[in-house]
């Protein structure tokens, strides 16, 4: 069961007027499951363990209660009392923007600082101060070490996308980063996945957590799921074929190496599409300036790694591509995600080449239901188009949300 109806709306969570006023500012009128179960618990001033896929608004189930926690605390300017680790740069941007839009009212400060820039600069904004710090592991392990950032006075921590965290090997800095921090602290950790490492983690770091969980590993609702059976080397006419028959909205496809993203980004625009890569290679400015284009419309297309497919908020893309299906199954819930955001509609479409058979079977073990094949007429695989079909369906994998009560940390 959920802690409050969702009909009560925002009004009903026990947030403050500014920050009412800012979720006003944004256009939300009704609270999504994840904030109407965390927020008033996070509020609280308990530790929160939170579960839920992208899309679902997490960012703002931790922001909102974090801001309103510290504008109630006395006055310390220049003090970090919340802090924020996230896995990757694009994610810290966002939730920075998020900190400031939403804490403008109440007079809170934040910083964002990560990886891939001069670390000059921000040790000059270190000690001008803040009050909210966002984050990636590496580069703020950096400034501990080099002295240049204090921890001792942090009230809330949150932990947002642990479970990529875990997978990008940055749990060992996360440690060290907490171990910084009172030991009194409140804690939020938000995973889209639940795995036992961050079960473990949780345990480790948190005192007497709440559980909030809501739905399975499955793509979001509003999202329809398609799966093109095709030879791997008609894909670059396939996509192009795609996105032209789609008119112009905005679309992003995902690849599983750093050089196919080049390579395809190049291929489609000698088609002349609108188009941008986003991967590791690139220069942080680069990234920045991609996904900026991307997400004012000047870009019509996207074509990434997986380091845009968690937590990026950007509104309005009408289709998500797979170009690669992805290793890790849980990679192809975060990908499609991209679309359908809140209550929006969006089309997922998944290229799949004999090799890869066995990737859709892994995914349709962990959604619970099957991918629906067609193939698109000229582009007619060589194999069978029912090569690896799953016949059969958990019935009975309906989302939900639930509440729980989590064990003393020793």
């Amino acid at each position: 069961m959920t802690g409050l109806p969702a009909e009560s709306g925002f009004h009903g969570l026990g947030l403050t007027e500014p920050l009412l006023d800012a979720i006003a500012d944004r256009g939300y009128t009704e609270p999504t499951t994840i904030q109407v179960d965390a927020i008033p618990l996070a509020l609280g001033g308990g530790d929160v363990l939170g579960c839920a896929q992208t899309g679902t608004g997490k960012t703002a189930a931790f922001v909102l209660p974090m801001l309103q926690r510290l504008a109630e605390l006395p006055e310390e300017h220049g003090t970090v009392r919340g802090l924020i680790l996230t896995p990757t740069r694009e994610l810290a941007d966002q939730v920075e923007k998020a900190v400031a839009h939403y804490g403008a009212r109440l007079s809170l400060e934040p910083l964002v600082v990560y990886g891939g820039v001069p670390i000059g600069a921000q040790i000059k904004d270190l000690k001008f101060g803040c009050d909210v710090l966002v984050a990636t592991p590496g580069r703020l392990l950096d400034h501990l070490e080099r002295g240049t950032v204090d921890l001792a006075r942090v009230e809330v921590l949150v932990l947002d996308e642990a479970d990529r965290m875990l997978d990008m090997g940055f749990i060992d800095d996360v440690r060290k980063i907490v171990r910084s921090t009172p030991s009194d602290r409140q804690t939020l950790l938000f995973s889209a996945t639940m795995p036992n490492a961050i079960l473990g983690l949780a345990h480790e770091m948190m005192r007497d957590p709440v559980s909030v969980q809501v739905g399975f590993q499955t793509a979001a609702s509003g999202i329809t799921e398609v799966l093109h059976p095709v030879d791997y080397a008609a894909k670059q006419g396939l996509v192009h074929h795609l996105l032209d028959s789609w008119g112009t909205g905005p679309a992003i496809v995902f690849t599983r190496m750093k050089s196919t993203a080049a390579y395809l980004c190049e291929f489609l625009k000698k088609k002349g599409v609108s188009v941008d890569d986003l991967h590791g290679d690139k220069s942080q400015a680069d990234r920045s300036r991609s996904l900026t284009s991307f997400r004012e419309g000047k870009t019509r297309v996207l074509v990434a790694t997986n380091v845009a497919a968690r937590g990026l908020d950007i509104a309005g893309i009408t289709h998500v591509v797979n170009f690669d299906v992805p290793d890790d199954p849980k990679d192809y819930v975060h990908r499609v995600g991209r679309t359908a955001r809140g209550d929006q509609t969006g089309d997922a479409v998944t290229l799949m080449s004999p090799h890869e058979v066995m990737m859709v079977r892994e995914i349709e073990k962990l959604t619970g239901a099957p991918i629906p094949r067609e193939v698109v007429p000229g582009f007619e695989p060589t194999f069978s188009a029912d090569l690896g079909r799953t016949e059969a369906v958990d019935e009975d994998a309906a989302p939900r949300s639930r509440l729980s009560r989590g064990r003393r940390r020793r």
